[in-house]
């Protein structure tokens, strides 16, 4: 019983056992959700961006710049979008450099430094800025930079008044494109004219006969008649008819006889009064002979009669022979009438010269036309009239823009051109308001093209008041004769993000040298803040689709600082 009792000691209760396994069992579960716990804590720490930034220094002159660096850490599969542009205001981007990456463990480091300056002295306020990852935005710190002005010893340095404008001649960076594409033109137009108008062409074989004397002409016309087939070929009507034109031409060219409207007949009795008068120093059997023939030609050509081949080759010889005898038998030309040849030679050559040169002028009006056709095809006819006629407002929207800043607090625009100072004299009632008023200006009244900046320094550290101020312009546009103004209002932001008030509207407008008022549109753009005011005023005309155009531009350019 003792043995047995020291057995049953030294053996455990169930309960014991149990309580021992459940004690294992929570261990085993504690420590499988702690490797959890710490597996999922380092995967998010392996998905989580870091974002940080830094600026090289605080302290900068006016004109040095800054490195302002952006350091982002993030998954290597991960897409970053850094800020782009201007979105540094009030300080300046002057670069943005490429960004450098670089690998940490399975991670990347992606590096970006911006370059950023300001021109006046002061406090500025670095923003904050918006990095993209993978679609979340993470913002940088932002930061102070105080900007100091150059000191300026005006006691050892002589102060010198500012300089008045200068003219400067307005560039012509595309004048050798168009002065190129006239040169082309005139050269393929000038060897068009060379080669069919004014070369000296070889001649053929007709124009070499047609240049011979008629005697010379006759008979090489005889001789060619010789030589044809006509009679081997039993063709007498055409060998008989070209036969009696050589001779008929031959009289009618070198004996001033009308012989080609003439009958036989006809012909020989004319012969006989110029041989009665003695124009014509010709025998009765010659024209006996010649009357002979020209029967038998009648007869071929007609009555379809057929002499014998004999009979029509001795008629060939026979009309060289009268031909021969009708150049003997003429009379040498008196000096009058060779002075008429050189005149009516001399004519001749002058129709020639005329018919060349109005073929010239037709082939170079008809190249003008060919070219304003398809200028108006492509541009359309209101563009090709508006450059033919040197469209003012044209000229500007296509001529070289100027981009400036204008007074203080700056307004910086992009116009057609330089916006000229203006001597602008306080008002009594503003004189104790204002401190300092900057305008500047450029303006053709012909078209009702108005662009002007105006800066105004408050005497006081309140804000501008923006509608007492477009009530004073829209007085002034009454006073000079305006009539029937619409007046809208909206909120304008620009490039930069600044935002400010729109006002515009429509009116009827006086224009010098215009007897009714004509259709034009207006915006006011004011911005300021404590202390100051900043306008941009814009007028045009209606109907100018070239003027719309430029006030567009200039609205996308606008840019000003309200930090001063």
């Amino acid at each position: 019983m003792i043995q047995m009792a020291k057995y049953e000691i030294r053996q455990p209760p169930v309960q014991a056992l149990n309580m021992k396994y459940a004690l294992q069992r929570l261990r085993c579960a504690f420590s499988c959700s702690c490797l959890l716990l710490v597996c999922s804590l380092q995967g998010f720490s392996q998905e989580q961006a870091v974002v940080s930034s830094e600026v090289d220094t605080t302290f900068i002159k006016i004109g040095d710049q800054i490195h302002f660096k952006v350091l982002v850490e993030t998954d290597t599969a991960a897409t970053v979008i850094f800020p782009e542009g201007q979105t540094f205001s009030p300080l300046e981007t002057v670069e943005a450099f490429a960004t450098d990456t670089t690998r940490k463990n399975d991670r990347m480091v992606l590096e970006k430094m911006y370059a950023l300056t300001q021109f006046d002295s002061g406090s500025y306020k670095l923003p904050a800025q918006r990095i993209d990852i993978d679609g979340k935005g993470y913002m940088t710190d932002s930061l102070v930079i105080d900007v100091a002005t150059v000191p300026v010893d005006t006691l050892v340095q002589k102060m010198f008044d500012i300089k008045p404008l200068m003219e400067v001649e307005k560039g012509y960076s595309n004048l050798w494109k168009v002065l190129l594409a006239i040169a082309l033109f005139l050269a393929v137009l000038g060897g068009l004219l060379y080669w069919f108008v004014f070369r000296k062409k070889p001649l053929t074989e007709e124009e070499k006969v047609a240049l011979l004397p008629p005697y010379d002409r006759a008979l090489m016309e005889l001789k060619k008649l010789e030589d044809s087939k006509y009679l081997i070929q039993d063709e007498y009507k055409q060998y008989y008819s070209e036969l009696t034109d050589i001779v008929r031409s031959y009289l009618e060219e070198d004996a001033h006889v009308s012989a080609l409207e003439s009958t036989t007949d006809q012909l020989i009795d004319k012969l006989e009064m110029m041989k009665d008068a003695g124009e014509l120093k010709l025998g009765d059997d010659t024209l006996q002979q010649f009357k002979r023939i020209l029967q038998t030609a009648d007869l071929v050509k007609f009555a379809k009669s057929k002499p014998e081949t004999s009979v029509a080759e001795q008629d060939r010889r026979s009309i060289e022979q009268i031909v021969i005898k009708t150049h003997d038998a003429l009379p040498e030309p008196t000096e009058e009438e060779l002075m008429l040849q050189a005149e009516y030679q001399e004519e001749m050559a002058r129709r020639k010269q005329r018919k060349k040169w109005i073929l010239t002028g037709s082939i170079a009006a008809g190249a003008v036309v060919l070219a304003i056709t398809l200028s108006v095809v492509y541009f359309g006819p209101k563009y090709v009239w508006d450059t033919l006629t040197a469209n003012p407002s044209k000229q500007l929207l296509e001529g070289d823009w100027v981009a400036s800043s204008y007074g203080y607090p700056p307004i910086n625009l992009e116009t057609p051109e330089v916006l000229v100072r203006q001597e602008v004299e306080l008002p009594r009632d503003g004189a104790g308001k204002v401190a300092e008023l900057q305008t500047f200006e450029y303006g053709n009244p012909q078209t009702l093209l108005t662009i002007k900046a105006a800066s105004t320094t408050l005497a006081e550290k309140a804000e501008p008041d923006h509608e007492q101020s477009v009530e004073k312009f829209l007085k002034g546009l009454e006073s000079k004769g305006a009539k029937n103004i619409i007046t809208k209002q909206e909120e304008f932001t620009t490039i930069t993000g600044v935002k400010g008030l729109k006002i515009y509207g429509s009116g009827k407008f006086v224009v010098p040298e215009h007897t009714e008022l004509i259709d034009g549109n207006y915006i006011v753009l004011s911005f300021g803040g404590p202390g100051f005011q900043q306008q941009v005023i814009l007028t045009w005309s209606e109907d100018d689709s070239y003027a719309q155009e430029i006030i567009d531009r200039i609205l996308r350019t606008v840019e000003v600082k309200l930090d001063v």
